[in-house]
C-alpha cells in the first residue's frame, strides 16, 4: 500500500513537472511571438513614417551636384547682370556719339550752305570745334578712368555740368577724388560741376 502511494506521488510529480514544462514552453513561445509582432509593427510604422518623409536622405554626391547646379545658376544670373550693365554702357556711348554726329552734320550743312550768313558759319565753326574738343576730352577721361580699374564708365556733358556713370557697387572716397581730378584737369572745370554715379 505504501509502495502504491509512493508510485502515485512520483507519477503526480512527473505529471506536474511535465505540465509545468509545457506551460513554460507555451508562455515562452507566446512571448517570442509577441516580441516578433511588436518588432514587425514598429518596423512597419517606421517604414510608414519614412514614407511620410519629413526629410529625404541623399548621398553626399547628390548634395554636391545640387550645390554645383545652384552655383552655376547663380553664376549665370551674375553673368547676365554684368552683360546687362555692359550693354547699358555700350548703348549709352553709342547714343551719345550718335547725338554728337548728328550735331556735327547739322553744323557742317550750315557751313557748306550757300544760303548761310557769315555769322551763322562762324557760330557753326565754333560749335564744331567745341563738340570735337568735348568728344576728345570725353575719350581721354574715359580711357584714363578705365586705367584706374573702372572698365565700364560713360561721361555725359551738358553745358558746364559733367556727369559720369561708373559700374561699381560703391566708390571709396579716394577713388571719387581720382575720378574728379581726371575730369577736372581734362575739362578745365571745377569739382562742383562733376557728378559721379554708380550702376
Amino acid at each position: 500500500m505504501k509502495l502504491l502511494k509512493k508510485n502515485q506521488v512520483i507519477i503526480y510529480v512527473i505529471v506536474l513537472m511535465l505540465m509545468t514544462a509545457g506551460y513554460l514552453n507555451y508562455t515562452t513561445n507566446q512571448q517570442k511571438q509577441s516580441i516578433q509582432t511588436a518588432i514587425e509593427t514598429e518596423t512597419s510604422d517606421d517604414t510608414q513614417l519614412a514614407d511620410i518623409g519629413d526629410a529625404t536622405l541623399v548621398s553626399s554626391q547628390d548634395t554636391e551636384e545640387q550645390n554645383m547646379t545652384m552655383e552655376e545658376e547663380t553664376s549665370v544670373d551674375t553673368t547676365n547682370a554684368i552683360i546687362s550693365n555692359d550693354d547699358y554702357f555700350v548703348k549709352s556711348k553709342l547714343e551719345r556719339d550718335t547725338m554728337y554726329s548728328q550735331m556735327l552734320e547739322t553744323y557742317e550743312k550750315v557751313l557748306n550752305s550757300t544760303n548761310s550768313l557769315e555769322t551763322q558759319k562762324q557760330v557753326a565753326t565754333q560749335e564744331i570745334q567745341k563738340i570735337n574738343e568735348t568728344k576728345n576730352s570725353i575719350m581721354i577721361c574715359e580711357n584714363l578712368i578705365q586705367i584706374k580699374g573702372f572698365e565700364n564708365n560713360v561721361i555725359f556733358v551738358n553745358g558746364d555740368s559733367i556727369n559720369i556713370i561708373i559700374r561699381a557697387d560703391e566708390l571709396k572716397q579716394e577713388e571719387i577724388a581720382q575720378i574728379q581730378n581726371v575730369i577736372s584737369r581734362e575739362f578745365k572745370t571745377d569739382i562742383e560741376n562733376i557728378h559721379i554715379a554708380t550702376k
